[in-house]
Order: structure tokens, then C-alpha cells, then sequence
């Protein structure tokens, strides 16, 4: 059975421990050193006071998770924000990061959010540290490269180019409200 439920501190070891494999084994991610339980907890913290922070569980067990931050830091973009989403090695390409992806956009489009962006990895060559697959992923759900930053990334003593990808959700009114806090996650918790 796959569920998708709002993240928790206590599950911060499992999360760091999906991370953790791709600091050290791919170019996904930029960061060279996987940060300690301690700061990432920190991280998750920041996060859950304004976005959803989802896990998906297969039977019990966290393969993955993705959340929503912030897009810039000011005052003008509070209508728009980046998402991640990490699953563990072993189950990619299983349609988890899909569910996850999609209950987060609509936790988001609810908040009030109208862009979506991901910032993305991307090789001018494909290697044994990164491939197109996250720019493939993100592209199969309806977003569409809005950017490309050359040689801007340096892991593994190469070079890569880092995308900006774009999803529009909403409508872009003269007039908008507040974006609503983050709301109780029952309304979007799920069984697959």
C-alpha cells in the first residue's frame, strides 16, 4: 500500500538517509557534504512553518519525499515557490515521485500559490553523476524549461549546467489574495 502524509521531525534520519545518496553518488544535488541530522532537521523545520513537507510511504516505509520552498525570498514572489522531491535509489521510476509530486501541487494550488519551479541539474553530456531524468520528469508533468546556467555547477571535477523549469497553476489576477498558510494535510492524505 503507497501512502502520502505530511512529514514529521522523527522523520527526518530516513529523509537524510535518501539524500544522503545523492550528495555523495550523483550531481543531482550540488551540495558535496550531506549536511548533519541536526542541520537538516533545521531544514525541514524552516520549511514546514510555510510549505507542505510530504513522505510517501510503501507499506509503512519512507521511499521518498518532496516539499515546496521559497522562490527568491521577496515580498513580489510569495506567488510562486520551488519544489524538490527525493526518492530513494532503489524505486525510482515507479510512480511515486508522480503522486508525490502532484499531491504537493495541489496542497500548493489550495495555498494559493500560481508558479511552480524546479532548479535542476542538467549535463551537457550524460554521465555516471547525472542524466536528463529529473528535466524528463518534470517536463512528463507539465513543466517547461524557462532557463539554462552554463558550466555553473562543479561535482566530481566536471562541469554542469544547472535548468530553471516552470509550471504555471493558476490564474495571474491585478488583484490577488495572501497566500493561505499551509493547511491540515486530511484533505489530500492518500492511498495508492
Amino acid at each position: 500500500m503507497i501512502v502520502v502524509r505530511n512529514a514529521v521531525i522523527e522523520d527526518a534520519e530516513r529523509i537524510l538517509e535518501i539524500y544522503d545518496y545523492y550528495v555523495k553518488n550523483t550531481a543531482i544535488t550540488f551540495e558535496y557534504i550531506t549536511p548533519s541530522l541536526d542541520e537538516f532537521k533545521e531544514r525541514m523545520e524552516k520549511t514546514m512553518q510555510r510549505y507542505p513537507y510530504l513522505v510517501i510511504l510503501r507499506d509503512g516505509y519512507i521511499e521518498g519525499y518532496a516539499y515546496a520552498g521559497v522562490f527568491i525570498g521577496r515580498a513580489a514572489y510569495d506567488w510562486s515557490c520551488e519544489m524538490t522531491v527525493y526518492l530513494d535509489h532503489n524505486v525510482q521510476k515507479c510512480g511515486m515521485g508522480r503522486i508525490l509530486y502532484e499531491t504537493l501541487e495541489e496542497m500548493l494550488h489550495d495555498m494559493g500559490i500560481l508558479n511552480l519551479y524546479a532548479c535542476i541539474g542538467y549535463p551537457e553530456n550524460e554521465d555516471e553523476y547525472l542524466t536528463t531524468n529529473s528535466a524528463d520528469f518534470h517536463a512528463h508533468l507539465g513543466f517547461v524549461k524557462v532557463g539554462e546556467f552554463h558550466k555553473c555547477g562543479y561535482k566530481f571535477n566536471r562541469w554542469y549546467n544547472m535548468i530553471w523549469m516552470e509550471k504555471i497553476v493558476g490564474e495571474h489576477k491585478a488583484e490577488l489574495s495572501p497566500i493561505r498558510s499551509c493547511f491540515s494535510f486530511e484533505k489530500f492524505c492518500c492511498n495508492h
